[in-house]
């Protein structure tokens, strides 16, 4: 029985979850700019609400992006901060695949096309399967696109969901041929589905040194670089 803390930070929302064997704990709130102030407070609740400590645990998960840069340096610092000085791995887990994962889980389905929105008129972009037992597998890479260019699915019953159909939901439809109720608008990734994805990958040996808890951002040219005096 794997005992679990996730952090997830990579959108305007922010969550930190605990999974024992197959009970999750969860504390969720959307609220921009205000992850540094939330999330520790959140770990202390979830602990001792579950009456454990840090040192008494597995393993520590964490969104590891695509998705806002501020957000998911928090994400990982915290979590490689913990994980040093409790002396525990840590388990990188998508953001998409998390995403993914709350269709799953929620609405039902087994295909999934997860975009976030990742401003400058593109998106974060993944297609996920569920397997036996229920967590969803990446179906090629994930990438950052203009909504115009996704990779095309195979056919199947897909459904879409994230903050790039919100924004981008007329082009991505009609790039996929998804119809209006295949759609889940209004999601944002949570800490919950990082947890139970980080429990299938840690049943299979996925978990990794705390220097290893290192974003991944999909995205370089975030901001200009400044330009080298003539």
């Amino acid at each position: 029985m794997s005992r679990i803390l996730a952090i997830e930070a990579a959108t305007e929302a922010c969550s930190v979850a605990l999974i024992i064997g197959d009970e999750v704990r969860e504390r969720f709130e959307i609220a921009p700019r205000r992850h540094v102030a939330l999330l520790l407070p959140f770990v202390e609740t979830l602990l001792a609400e579950a009456g454990t400590g840090l040192t008494q645990l597995d393993a520590i998960a964490f969104g590891r992006g695509p998705g806002s840069f501020t957000g998911l340096r928090i994400a990982a610092g915290m979590t490689q901060g913990m994980a040093f000085g409790a002396d525990l791995p840590v388990i990188p887990v998508s953001t998409l695949a998390a995403l993914a994962q709350g269709a799953v889980h929620e609405q039902g389905g087994t295909q999934v096309l997860a975009a976030l929105d990742a401003r400058m008129q593109e998106v974060y972009w993944g297609a996920f399967i569920a397997d036996s037992d229920g967590l969803v597998q990446a179906q090629g890479e994930e990438r950052v696109c203009v909504p115009a260019q996704v990779d095309v699915p195979q056919p199947g019953d897909w459904i879409g969901t994230g903050s790039g159909w919100d924004t981008y939901g007329e082009v991505l439809a009609a790039r996929c041929a998804l119809a209006e109720p295949a759609i889940r608008y209004n999601r944002q990734p949570h800490a919950a589905d990082v947890a139970r994805l980080a429990a299938g990958m840690f049943a299979q040996g996925g978990a990794l040194p705390p220097e290893q808890a290192i974003p991944v951002y999909l995205r370089d040219n975030v901001a200009d670089k400044p330009k080298p005096r003539a």
